[in-house]
C-alpha cells in the first residue's frame, strides 16, 4: 500500500483568510438571532457539582487504573489532542469540549456503577491523557515552557463545561479536520445528540492534512474488503468492481453502502479501509487496484480541531468558537471549580 500526504496549495490564503472571518462573523449574528447564545459573553451560568474531582482512567499501556486530578487530565489530554503552537482561543474551546465530553462520560459510567473505570487512555501512544513524567520525557528541557503554557490554557477555563437547552451535558465530542462542513450526528451514528448539527467549517481546506492519497492494488482491497465483510461477494480481480456507495450526507460523508451484498456504513467501510474519514472517492487502475482521494481527518461530528484554529486566526474567542460548532449549547460553570 502506498500512502501520500498531499498538501493543499492556494494561491490567495490571505484574502481566503478575510472571507472565512467575514462568513463567519455574518453567519454567527445570523445564528444569533435566531438562538440564545448563552455561551457568549454575559451568558456564563453556575451549576452545583455532585462529581468526583478526579477521573478514573484504565491505561492501555500498563493495565493499570490512573486516579487522575481534573486539572492534570485536561493539561495531559490537551497536548494529545492538539498542538500548543495552536491558537489560544482554539486551545481553550478544546479544553472547555474535552472536559464536557469526559466528565459526562464519567457521569454516565459512575451512575450505572457497570465500570470501574470512566475510560481508556494510552500514556505511551499519547491517546487521550498522558502522564506528566512522559511529557517531560517528550519535552526534554522545553518541557518547563510547554507545561506553563499548557497550565495557562486551562487554568483559563478550568470548570466550564457545555450543556444542552435542557441542562445536560452536551456529546460534546471532536475530531482533527472536516470536509468543509461538519456532519449531523444523527446521521452518522444513528441517534439524536442535541447540539450536535452540522455546520460548515470551510476554513479546514487549507490545513495540513485535509486532503490525502492512498493506493491499494487489487489484491490488498480484496483482504481488507473479505476481512471485514467476509460473507461480501467479490471479484478477486478488481474487488471495487463489487461496491456500490447507496447514500452520501450533506457534506459528502459516505452514510451507506453496499459491498458484495452486504450492507454497510461509511464509517465501516471507512475502518475496513484504514482511510482518514468516510469522505472519500475513487479512481480504479487498470489492474483492479485504486487510487482514494480523502477530505478529512476523523468522523466529522461535533467541533473540528482545525476549524477552530482557524476561526481563531479570524478572532473569534472560545466562546463563540463552542457556540458555533456545538449550536444551541450554554456555557456553564461549575460551582465548586476553583
Amino acid at each position: 500500500m502506498a500512502f501520500s500526504l498531499r498538501h493543499s496549495r492556494y494561491p490567495a490564503v490571505f484574502f481566503g483568510l478575510i472571507v472565512l472571518g467575514v462568513f463567519f462573523t455574518f453567519g454567527l449574528l445570523f445564528w444569533g438571532s435566531k438562538q440564545s447564545f448563552s455561551s457568549l459573553p454575559g451568558g456564563t451560568s453556575h451549576i452545583a457539582s455532585g462529581e468526583e474531582d478526579s477521573f478514573r482512567i484504565l491505561d492501555q499501556a500498563t493495565g493499570t487504573i490512573l486516579t487522575v486530578p481534573d486539572r492534570e487530565f485536561l493539561t495531559g489530554g490537551l497536548i494529545c489532542e492538539m498542538s500548543l503552537s495552536c491558537e489560544e482561543e482554539a486551545l481553550k474551546a478544546q479544553v472547555v469540549a474535552c472536559y464536557t465530553y469526559y466528565g459526562r462520560l464519567r457521569e454516565q459510567r459512575r451512575i450505572s456503577g457497570g465500570e470501574e473505570a470512566d475510560f481508556s487512555c494510552n500514556t505511551e501512544e499519547f491517546l487521550t491523557y498522558t502522564t506528566q513524567a512522559q511529557r517531560r520525557a517528550r519535552w526534554g528541557d522545553s518541557f518547563d515552557t510547554y507545561e506553563e503554557k499548557a497550565s495557562a490554557i486551562v487554568d483559563a477555563v478550568y470548570g466550564q463545561e457545555l450543556v444542552t437547552p435542557s441542562g445536560e451535558k452536551v456529546c460534546a465530542c471532536f475530531f482533527a479536520i472536516s470536509s468543509g462542513q461538519t456532519d449531523n450526528a444523527a446521521d452518522i451514528w444513528g441517534g439524536e445528540e442535541a447540539c450536535l448539527q452540522a455546520v460548515a467549517s470551510p476554513g479546514d481546506a487549507y490545513a495540513p492534512g485535509y486532503m490525502t492519497t492512498v493506493t491499494y492494488s487489487a489484491t490488498e482491497l480484496y483482504k481488507a474488503l473479505h476481512q471485514a465483510f467476509p460473507k461480501a461477494k467479490l471479484s478477486t480481480s478488481s474487488p471495487l468492481s463489487d461496491v456500490t456507495i447507496t447514500s452520501r450526507s450533506a457534506a459528502g460523508t459516505i452514510l451507506q453502502a453496499d459491498v458484495g451484498g452486504v450492507s454497510c456504513t461509511g464509517s465501516e467501510l471507512r475502518m475496513a479501509l484504514s482511510l482518514r474519514s468516510a469522505h472519500f472517492t475513487w479512481k480504479l487502475s487498470e489492474d483492479g487496484g485504486a487510487t482514494f482521494t480523502v477530505r478529512g481527518w476523523g468522523h466529522n461530528v461535533g467541533m473540528s480541531q482545525e476549524g477552530a484554529c482557524a476561526l481563531a486566526r479570524c478572532g473569534l474567542s472560545y466562546r463563540e468558537i463552542l457556540a458555533w460548532y456545538y449550536p444551541g449549547s450554554r456555557l456553564v460553570e461549575k460551582s465548586s471549580a476553583s
